[in-house]
């Protein structure tokens, strides 16, 4: 038995779920609110995993009483940040006449809160689900008799203030460790980063005694003498709406022993995933038409990718599956016997890693395949597997999202689940280098919590969590799926958004309230989605591929994107693809490796002066400087600049100068300022 784990914070209306730690599946667990704002009365549920759900805002305290220790674990609880929401359908809007209209769903793409949500309700020609949300923005769609095939897609905007964000930082200085938080407003707050507050929160688990800590504004520190071997301190900004939490992890070291001090920023990504170029690969088309991908010809490959300047490739599922894509797994700890061994997957990884390429493997874990050998264990009754997965509502199968019929979701509220899962994440977090988690938005915070803090060091842990969220940064992830800019270069490669939307879609980040060490996977394909070639054609594929590298992050090629493909799984095209196009890829690889102003400059925005196809911005990291500008439209297009570059573009190492501040832009040019 473990500690449950860091301090939670969260909103009145949005539980916390709370859960012990490494758990004994056939051990007692019980929670009590052992301490609670004067005059609030709070009780949990009499369960091992609990939803912590307080009707006032405030700190609360919490005990778990295990087999053979007692806890404390502190949940802040901020007040309701929610707002009426309102979504409607006319009825001149269905896709099948209202007569013909047998049932009627609300479902969020990729939504936690609004997936399964109530059916709308008749008024009059309208049909209508209201609820409270966040402020934010929530893609959904109206389904026509649960046929996610069939609806009516929209999106909607819950007004009010982003998230402020706040950064914290450690020294140990003299006789004391000194904590230091520098908040920052939301970006459509009303008020200023001075009037942003901080709270901060010494971890449960550190052994501080409770007077050691002061508090002087933004600082906090705590004599060296009564601190613990390891200290971590959580802080969090507090303005109309708190933020997500930074965290600090500080060992002061010992002068008796010799250990030395020092300090970690645990949300931060590893080094090495700061910003590298990622690969997807669809492993089943990987090789192509003729041969069965395996083990071994991923392998022989590997000079490929190193040819592309990949520093990270992202495997789909390799587990055994009954399906090419490898998303239903029916065994955890086995690689697919298609694919080959556990030897002939280590030895790719091996093969990767003397390329200096990292692997991350892709973690499936919101759901089983229905052909687990547990989910007919649950299904046909057996004792011992009847909290395996979420029964649904008439108590007949498991509970599944949207239409996934064949992959039922897991109860993380049975330990043996917990246990079990972890164990799934101990096999592989040895063997690779991060794990890609798939519907992580569908698991418990506080699960993902705990493999982070379970994972080593510098193992990455990326989220699919859609939309974009950055509650997922708070001691989970590290990278995140940028939503936000692919639906940009959607609309903006379909001629529905001007160019400079991918500004908005950058400038989105901080205002949702992702801090600026988050790092975001950008991308334009990926193996859920159309490919861009066949969506918004060959004429903004180039600016489209370009915009990724450009940017900081962490940009990502899908297999095939380099190659002109227009199947999004179909087998890769060796002896047919578009080499003009590969070597464009390869050129943006070098390019980003060659300039590190790419990878690490602030985005800002200059005076240019341009058609609504094209934009332009600058990249600067203080000591370096370059304009970028985009065009995604067929013929170049003239871009008039604010400032003098050089006219070589350092991505083609043409000159594009048309005039003393103009360029023409085909596609992507980086120049070099004055």
């Amino acid at each position: 038995m473990r500690h449950p784990g860091p301090p939670r914070f969260t909103s009145v209306g949005e539980p916390v779920e709370l859960a012990p730690r490494a758990p004994d599946p056939d051990a007692d667990y019980t929670w009590t609110v052992a301490d609670a704002p004067d005059g609030v009365a709070a009780s949990v549920p009499d369960d091992p995993v609990v939803e912590f759900a307080p009707a006032e805002p405030g700190t609360y305290r919490l005990r778990l009483d295990g087999p053979t220790r007692s806890f404390t674990q502190t949940v802040r609880v901020f007040p309701d940040e929610r707002r009426p929401a309102r979504f409607e359908l006319h009825v001149d809007d269905l896709p099948v006449p209202a007569s013909e209209l047998e049932s009627l769903c609300l479902v969020s793409h990729f939504n936690e809160r609004l997936v399964g949500a109530d059916r709308p309700v008749r008024e009059g020609d309208t049909w209508a689900f209201e609820t409270e949300l966040p402020p934010g923005h929530y893609p959904y769609g109206f389904c026509i008799d649960d046929d996610l095939h069939d609806q009516v897609r929209d999106d909607l905007t819950v007004p009010g203030p982003g998230r402020p964000r706040v950064r914290l930082d450690a020294t140990v200085d003299g006789d004391h460790v000194v904590v230091t938080a520098e908040p920052s407003a939301a970006v459509d707050s009303d008020r200023g980063d001075d009037d942003v507050d901080v709270e901060f929160f010494v971890d449960d688990r550190d052994s501080l005694p409770a007077d050691a800590a002061t508090v002087d504004g933004r600082t906090l520190r705590v004599p060296v003498d009564e601190a613990p071997d390891r200290l971590r301190v959580h802080g969090v900004a507090v303005g109309e709406r708190h933020s997500v939490a930074d965290t600090v992890d500080v060992r002061p070291g010992d002068e008796s022993t010799g250990s030395e001090s020092s300090v970690v920023r645990p949300n931060d990504p590893p080094e090495w995933a700061a910003s590298p170029t990622v690969y997807e690969i669809f492993v089943r088309s990987f090789a192509g038409e003729t041969p069965d991908t395996t083990f071994a010809e991923l392998e022989r490959r590997v000079p490929y990718l190193e040819s592309l300047g990949v520093d990270c490739v992202w495997l789909t599922p390799v587990l055994e599956s009954p399906t090419t894509h490898g998303y239903h797994v029916t065994n955890y700890f086995e690689t697919a016997s298609d694919l080959g061994s556990r030897a002939g997957f280590e030895s790719f990884v091996d093969a990767c890693h003397d390329a200096g390429i990292r692997v991350v493997f892709d973690l499936v874990i919101n759901h089983t395949s229905r052909d687990h050998p547990f989910f007919q264990f649950f299904a046909a009754g057996v004792d011992d597997y009847d909290d395996y997965y979420l029964p649904r509502d008439n108590d007949v199968g498991a509970q599944y999202y949207f239409d996934w019929t064949h992959i039922p979701n897991l109860n993380f509220g049975s330990l043996a689940v917990r246990d079990w899962l972890l164990d799934v994440v101990d096999e592989w977090s040895g063997v690779v280098d991060g794990f890609r988690c798939d519907v992580a938005w569908g698991v418990p915070h506080g699960f993902w919590k705990e493999v982070h803090d379970r994972t080593p060091a510098d193992f990455l842990l990326l989220d699919e969590t859609i939309p974009r969220d950055p509650a997922y940064h708070e001691s989970e992830f590290h990278m995140h799926y940028d939503t936000t800019l692919y639906g940009a270069l959607r609309d903006v490669g379909a001629g529905d958004e001007p160019a400079d939307a991918v500004l908005d879609a950058v400038e989105d980040a901080r205002a949702v309230g992702f801090p600026d060490g988050a790092v975001h996977l950008r991308y334009v394909e990926n193996h859920d989605e159309d490919r861009y070639l066949d969506e918004c054609g060959a004429a903004p594929l180039r600016a489209a591929a370009a915009t990724p590298f450009v940017l900081p992050g962490a940009p990502m090629i899908y297999y095939g994107q380099e190659r002109g493909m227009t199947e999004y799984r179909g087998p890769m095209a060796w002896h047919d693809g578009d080499t003009d196009l590969t070597e464009f890829h390869r050129d943006l690889g070098a390019l980003r490796d060659d300039h590190d102003v790419l990878r690490d400059g602030d985005v800002e925005r200059i005076d240019y002066d341009a058609p609504d196809s094209a934009v332009a911005f600058a990249r600067d990291d203080g000591d370096d400087r370059v304009v970028v500008a985009l065009n995604f439209a067929a013929d170049a297009a003239s871009v008039t600049l604010p400032e003098p570059v050089d006219g070589t573009d350092l991505l083609s190492g043409d000159d594009v100068a048309t005039g003393e501040r103009s360029v023409a832009v085909s596609d992507a040019v980086v120049l070099r300022t004055e």
